[in-house]
């Protein structure tokens, strides 16, 4: 990967503050607004199957014989491969957002296309790139879903989602029994409005998902660590406003470092290399479900009419009946994923729904099957395999690293679908058409051996990963990049190693001071020892002391130079080196004094004393320095008064600097025995000090005059704030009056909310003290719904709420301020919603 593609690195804990959110209206948008693919493919699968045998009776204005209702099944499916895999690729390099509006739109207007198909060729390429938009769906609804869920809630909110497939079949079946009524739509025409339908689902479903956030573990993956903050601060801000109570503290952070793209290959070799059994697993799960699947649901119709003698316009109330089995298995199933565990309930359903295919065959083969008797077993298999291949898209989006995530997702779904979405429908078409009921039951014996396969798989490749985030169940490739990274950063490994020996030096340190204690009494009782030793235990636990300071300086520096070899910008290196230096230059003091502690003469320990004290002057010296800079970098940004002190602090910075840099060098003269040079430098610094102290002066009076200009604004401010806030209270203490002359006679509800409080305004008297922030954003509100009606004249309520930015206010938010804003008579009503200020006429909206 080229350094471009690599950002910095990164500690973040949002992947914890997602996971300890509790279930809130957040949650429910996001599975509205993306979990509803499921029931788009579902409505086009089963509208295929429902509608298969009118368009293969003449009339129908498309000649399809039975084989091109298999081949359009295979060509869907090859479509959703496809999707699968580009849009998978541009979902981790893009974001989730993007992708799951782009493949949501190319659904829609294939899908509103086959509404329009006049011969076969036409209808199999709207089929496969309705399959491509859907195939893309899946890739990035899974993998966005899955980061935006709580861990708890993750897999059976997962398995009810995949499992809502079967809503979308039942409203297709139920929806193809009125379109395929000759009686009412022409035999050429109830088909195609079926198709069109699933377009105008699509578009409703696009309004919701507009308000779906970018997954924020996406984000701060790939450098926009700002943004996903954002988004988790304001998903946090809202539950609580709903919740009414503080969040829990988040649990473990997790260090990233950020790349804005990982490669196809690097992604591949991710799978294939590190996650081997976990890839054999995905595929057998994905293989096994998507051949019976299929098989069964792309000609469940055609059975029934070949082999039941199931009329065409009664096929669709079969196929309810079916979806109804299929959706009642994740539904009831579902939570038991969460707390029996992902493997005993993967391989469970897919070992139960392949012992009911055996006897599905058997018992087709031998002919004691009836239509009922069909699809009552028929429905049980289903409702097992329904949740164990809900249970695939569960899996593969936990167990790869999250960069990978929806890549991994398209990838396995595009290969098992190949492998057993497309021979599925080839193989059962085939079958179907030779007559031959017992080639049928053939077809279900090899449907079961292959979901067989998938529950051994599960049994011994699964992931127990039930409550566990998904950072847990498969580490970021940037998070592991991170880790091996650091030990490679210069002086990380030494700063450690630093440390470790200072609380070795600690220890003995204390030891010597634990001697100490112990020979003071004989040495106060006149044992000279005792004395003797005393002293040399003082001196020892002093040299224990300074040497633990000495490393923790060392390790100080080595994290300084590590964090300049990571600073993002010049200024920042700059700043951690000559923090690195200071350290350094501390360390060597106490060096020093060690070594003038430990002197064998008394000269000896003057000069090392002398040298101690050079080095702290120089090590204050590099720290005014930094402190210099930093100041001018924030004169740079600032304005006005707060850049004329932050220039100031700078210029007293820069002087003390000078003034310790003399005496350190008055110091070092004095080690030297250089009376005359220290002399002169002693005078340096002087001159220095009076000229630090003259510019801490007027950086004083820089303050002053900030302070007072910021004073004076508040002032002003106060002086033109105060009678709007006694307007506002005045306000607020009508509303709640009202509220509680309209509230019935009883018990007073006391749960938090405008209102709601034991607070009495006749007790009371002003509500500035106990009005809370609900009631100042409602006044807000009712302000803003007020100056737009004030401007703008009449209106609608669409308009209005645009008018006023609703949108950004909250669930309810608007019709709440409008209805106050009706009560306070600064709006008024003129039809059901069309509204108008006081004082103008009725007039009609232009």
């Amino acid at each position: 990967m080229s350094d471009d593609m690599r950002l910095g690195t990164v500690t973040t804990r949002i992947p914890a503050r997602m996971d300890r959110l509790p279930w809130s209206r957040f949650h429910w948008m996001v599975v509205i607004g993306l979990g509803t693919v499921w029931i788009l493919d579902g409505l086009e699968v089963t509208i295929v199957g429902s509608v298969a045998a009118r368009l293969t009776e003449d009339g129908s204005g498309i000649a399809l014989s039975p084989a091109d209702i298999g081949y359009a099944a295979a060509i869907y499916v090859a479509g959703a491969c496809t999707g699968a895999l580009l849009f998978g690729q541009l979902t981790d390099r893009f974001g989730r957002k993007k992708l799951f509006i782009l493949t949501l739109a190319v659904y829609v207007v294939a899908t509103v296309a086959t509404a329009f198909a006049f011969a076969p060729w036409y209808f199999f390429i709207c089929r496969f790139v309705t399959g491509m938009g859907i195939g893309g769906e899946y890739a990035a609804i899974n993998s966005a879903i899955d980061e935006l869920i709580p861990a708890r809630a993750r897999g059976r909110v997962d398995i009810i989602i995949n499992g809502s497939y079967w809503v979308g079949a039942a409203l297709g079946a139920l929806a193809a029994v009125l379109l395929l009524n000759e009686g009412i739509f022409p035999a050429d025409f109830g088909w195609r409005l079926a198709f069109g339908a699933g377009g105008l689902l699509g578009l409703v479903i696009m309004f919701v998902r507009r308000h779906v956030p970018e997954s924020p573990r996406w984000l701060f993956i790939h450098g926009r660590d700002e943004e996903a903050e954002r988004i988790v601060d304001g998903i946090e801000r809202d539950i609580r406003e709903e919740t009414r109570q503080e969040l829990e503290e988040p649990g473990e952070s997790i260090t990233v470092r950020q790349r804005k793209t990982i490669s196809f290959k690097e992604i591949g070799g991710v799978a294939f290399k590190h996650y081997t059994t976990r890839a054999v697993l995905g595929l057998a799960l994905f293989v096994g479900q998507a051949f019976l699947y299929n098989a069964v649901t792309f000609d469940l119709g055609t059975i029934l009419s070949e082999y039941f003698a199931v009329a065409s316009a009664t096929v669709p109330y079969f196929f309810a009946m079916f979806a109804l089995g299929n959706f009642l298995g994740p539904l009831l199933l579902g939570r038991l994923f969460d707390t029996v565990g992902r493997k005993p309930m993967i391989a469970g359903t897919y070992l139960a729904a392949s012992a009911f295919t055996v006897l599905l065959g058997v018992l087709l083969m031998g002919d004691g099957l009836t239509r009922w008797t069909f699809m009552a077993l028929i429905g049980v298999t289903f409702f097992f395999a329904s949740a164990g291949a809900s249970s695939a898209y569960l899996t593969v989006s936990e167990i790869f690293p999250m960069e990978t995530r929806a890549l991994a997702i398209a990838f396995f779904y595009a290969i098992g679908t190949a492998v057993g979405g497309i021979t599925g429908p080839l193989l059962f078409g085939r079958l179907i058409d030779s007559g031959n009921v017992d080639l049928v039951a053939i077809g279900f014996f090899v449907g079961a051996a292959i979901m067989t396969l998938g529950g051994i798989a599960e049994i011994f490749y699964g992931v127990r990963a039930e409550k566990a985030s998904l950072e847990n169940i498969a580490k970021p490739l940037t998070a592991a990049e991170a880790e091996e990274e650091e030990p490679a950063v210069p002086g990380r490994r030494d700063a450690l190693e630093a440390r470790r020996h200072a609380e070795e030096r600690r220890a003995l340190a204390a030891e010597h001071r634990a001697a100490v204690h112990e020979l003071r009494p004989r040495a106060d009782e006149g044992d000279r020892d005792a004395a003797e030793r005393l002293r040399v235990e003082e001196v020892l636990a002093q040299t224990a002391e300074w040497d633990a300071e000495r490393l923790l300086e060392e390790a100080t520096a080595h994290d300084e130079r590590a964090a300049a070899e990571r600073a993002a910008t010049d200024d920042e290196r700059r700043s951690a080196l000559e923090s690195a230096a200071a350290a350094d230059e501390r360390a060597r003091a106490l060096r020093e004094r060690t070594a003038a502690l430990t002197a064998a003469d008394q000269q000896d320990a003057e000069t090392h004393a002398a040298l101690a004290s050079a080095a702290a002057e120089r090590a204050r010296a590099r720290e005014q320095n930094v402190m210099a800079a930093q100041a001018r970098a924030r004169a740079a940004q600032a304005e006005g008064a707060e850049a004329e002190v932050a220039r100031r602090q700078a210029e007293t910075f820069d002087e003390w600097e000078k003034m310790h840099a003399e005496l350190a060098l008055a110091y070092a003269a004095r080690a030297d025995r250089d009376e005359d040079e220290a002399d002169r430098h002693d005078r340096e610094a002087a001159a220095h000090r009076l000229r630090a102290e003259a510019a801490a002066d007027r950086m004083e009076a820089a303050q002053h005059r900030s302070a007072a200009a910021s004073l004076a604004e508040e002032a002003g401010a106060a002086a033109r704030t105060r009678p709007a806030d006694r307007e506002r209270d005045e306000r607020i203490r009508e509303r709640v009056l009202r509220r509680e002359r309209m509230r019935p006679t009883g018990w007073r509800r006391v749960l938090p909310g405008p209102g709601e409080t034991f607070y009495s305004p006749g007790m009371l008297g002003t509500a500035s003290r106990w009005s809370s922030d609900v009631d100042i954003a409602l006044d807000r509100e009712v302000n803003a719904i007020a100056r737009a009606l004030e401007e703008h004249g009449p209106t609608t309520r669409r308009r209005l709420a645009e008018l006023v930015g609703a949108r950004f206010w909250g669930p309810g938010r608007f019709r709440s301020a409008l209805r106050e804003a009706v009560h306070e008579g600064v709006a008024q009503p003129q039809a059901r919603n069309r509204y108008a200020p006081p004082s103008r006429p009725t007039d009609t909206e232009q």
